[in-house]
């Protein structure tokens, strides 16, 4: 294993068992030699060798005091390609130019103020549409239990890269579920913080997108998600603090959601996690959410943001299933983009009263299976002109609709040997809460860890 996780990188890199250079060095080689799963689209030079140099000379001279004022000195990160950086360039997905500039988003200059060393850009869909990571510029990103499965999106190359050790972190987006959908599908975690804790420049009219750390483990992805954490001029919803008073203690409600299709398997590994959760003396009861026309309100407010940035002159060379959405905003009016804010509305009224009620949520993170590599969705979904391609993941969308934190971590493994996830969500601003939970059943689910054989060896065998 090559990155072993921020956690373990650290503690290697403290004990002088490691060096910054060495470690780096041999990250880059594996993401150039051995990323069989397609995680990458380009991976760092000299700068990232650079970082590591100057990594290493601060450890020598300062010892473990290194990583009081820098937690990720030394520390290997990807960057999804839908974010900026200035010394790789952005492709997001498309073969449209990117006309943005060449600079760090806020959260990868906090990284790497913090001491990260930026080795790559993973794989993403065409402007991160789809929740699987299939595009025109790269082969699809696979799945690391078994490489004829896709690895989830659109941050499938974040989650790939995490699971097979070609990096210790990484850095993903979410407007979907782009995040926790792909750390399911891989076995590890995937962090939505709140709307705004994590500033998103330049940030998104429709207000669903968000950025967060995926990782080995819970621990990994709060340290990350703090570095990354806090108000930025750019980005007008940064900064924003809980209505919700902080919400203290131990032993919690637990509101517990199956949605409509949940397959058997996903069922049978989940409740092991709910028994997890009564066993540590929470209350877990089951609920329902309903919400009318969420999943249309969700297409339009999507298709009328990609519609917005989508010249007509470029369709030719846009993704084939991105360019149905886009057809599809053009069709909208403003009275079409009001209404499906008040469902919106609906749904952050229904939720707030449901989060008085419970302190958290817990539910199968997919309820669905990993399918194929090359599709956008299982097959019923996996037409883009039905515009369904994200309806096969219905517990991931609507806290993108109310920015409510949301952590996927792994569950457990299907008899098929896939993994499991469940999403914890919290109040808005509850992202302690979720994190402290999270990390706490972590420890008792005994989930396999990403780096184990049965990841390894399907890779290796492709």
């Amino acid at each position: 294993m090559t990155a072993r996780g921020v956690g373990d990188t650290r503690r290697l890199l403290r004990r002088g068992e490691l060096s910054a250079v060495e470690h780096t060095t041999a990250v880059l080689e594996a993401a150039r030699e051995r990323d069989t799963l397609d995680a990458y689209v380009a991976v760092a030079g000299e700068e990232a060798l650079r970082a590591a140099g100057r990594a290493a000379a601060r450890i020598r001279e300062l010892g473990a005091d290194a990583w009081h004022t820098l937690p990720l000195l030394g520390v290997t990160v990807s960057v999804k390609d839908l974010l900026q950086t200035r010394d790789l360039p952005t492709g997001r997905g498309s073969l449209l130019p990117n006309d943005r500039p060449r600079e760090d988003t806020p959260a990868v200059a906090r990284l790497r103020a913090a001491g990260a060393v930026v080795v790559g850009k993973t794989a993403t869909s065409e402007y991160g549409w789809s929740a699987s990571t299939v595009s025109r510029v790269a082969p699809p990103t696979r799945n690391p239990y078994d490489p004829r499965l896709t690895a989830g999106g659109s941050s499938g190359g974040a989650a790939a890269a995490v699971a097979t050790g070609l990096c210790d972190g990484a850095l993903g987006t979410d407007g979907s579920g782009s995040i926790r959908i792909p750390a399911a599908f891989c076995g590890v975690v995937g962090y939505k913080p709140s709307l705004g804790r994590i500033p998103y420049v330049p940030n998104s009219a429709d207000r669903l997108a968000h950025q967060g750390p995926l990782a080995r483990t819970v621990a990994d992805a709060a340290l990350l998600g703090r570095v990354m954490a806090g108000p930025h001029p750019g980005d007008p919803d940064s900064g924003l603090g809980s209505l919700d008073a902080p919400r203290t203690g131990r032993v919690l409600r637990i509101g517990w959601i199956e949605y409509e299709g949940t397959t058997d398997e996903v069922r049978r590994v989940t409740e092991q996690a709910r028994l997890a959760l009564r066993a540590q003396g929470h209350l877990v009861e089951d609920v329902e959410v309903r919400c009318a026309r969420l999943y249309p309100a969700l297409v339009d407010l999507l298709a009328a943001s990609e519609a917005a940035g989508a010249r007509p002159e470029d369709d030719e060379w846009a993704d084939p299933g991105r360019l149905e959405v886009v057809r599809h905003g053009r069709t909208l009016g403003g009275a079409d983009v009001i209404r499906a804010e008040e469902v919106r509305q609906g749904l952050r009224a229904t939720l707030r009263t449901v989060m008085d009620r419970y302190d958290v949520l817990a539910m199968a993170t997919v309820p669905v299976e990993p399918f194929a590599a090359d599709a956008v969705g299982p097959p019923w979904a996996a037409d883009p002109r039905d515009l369904r391609w994200l309806a096969w993941a219905p517990a991931s969308y609507p806290f993108n609709m109310t920015g409510q934190p949301a952590l996927s971590l792994p569950a457990g493994l299907t008899r098929s040997g896939l993994p499991v996830g469940l999403q914890l969500v919290g109040p808005v601003g509850g992202d302690d809460l979720v994190l402290g939970l999270a990390g706490r059943l972590e420890s008792d689910l005994g989930t396999p860890v990403p780096h184990s054989a049965r990841v390894l060896e399907p890779a290796a065998a492709r």
